[in-house]
């Protein structure tokens, strides 16, 4: 399945928000946007469809979903009553492989996309290799028992990382069992900050 594979740290600098963790810590160190002049570039006086442009490149690259992916969530959160903004983060919060990401099974959502497309990854016991699935409240999220016994896994419970994870309010993680559940539905306050969802309804209402 296409996703963006290309510098993470590049496309933080140009959209002025770490999209990763990495991204953030390249972000830090060069605070500005890439080209040969750096710093020392002026930036031009960004219009009303920039702006908007911008937030929903913010979005999109931060939870890993190309263009057309992107258009149907948003087409779907428009269906629900009440502010289409909030419940487009409500949808993205709810893939599968942002859960994946949420329970610390992976470091990163293109990881987390990865474990689930490779089959490592079962909702109430059976097997889903689908990133976009949206998870629903009482459904069970966990690693494969075939699966559980690869390194990667047995490292992630025996150093004590993954109990040391503290899951979003919305979601109960068992360390042990490499599983966790769904016990509510995620809040806009629950999802990435730093993003004017507002600004993104404007652009796809032009």
């Amino acid at each position: 399945m296409a996703r963006y594979r290309g510098p993470v740290g590049k496309i933080s600098r140009r959209l002025g928000i770490g999209i990763t963790e990495k991204g953030q810590r390249i972000l830090s160190r060069r605070p500005f946007p890439p080209g040969q002049h750096g710093p020392t570039s002026r930036r031009r006086q960004v219009s009303d469809y920039g702006l908007q442009l911008l937030e929903k490149q913010k979005a999109r690259y931060m939870y890993g979903v190309l263009e057309r992916q992107f258009r149907r969530i948003f087409a779907k959160a428009q269906r629900y009553p009440g502010e289409t903004g909030a419940y487009l983060f409500i949808l993205l919060e709810r893939r599968l492989d942002n859960v994946v990401y949420r329970l610390g099974f992976a470091t990163t959502r293109s990881q987390a996309r990865q474990l689930v497309t490779h089959g490592h990854i079962t909702v109430n016991g059976r097997k889903t290799n689908v990133p976009s699935y949206t998870v629903r409240v009482g459904e069970t999220i966990a690693v494969r028992p075939e699966s559980r016994r690869r390194t990667y896994f047995k490292n992630l419970v025996d150093s004590g990382d993954l109990a040391r994870h503290k899951a979003p309010d919305w979601l109960r993680l068992n360390a042990a069992e490499l599983a966790g559940e769904v016990t509510a539905l995620p809040r806009r306050e629950d999802a990435e900050q730093g993003i004017n969802e507002q600004l993104i309804v404007e652009f796809y209402s032009r």
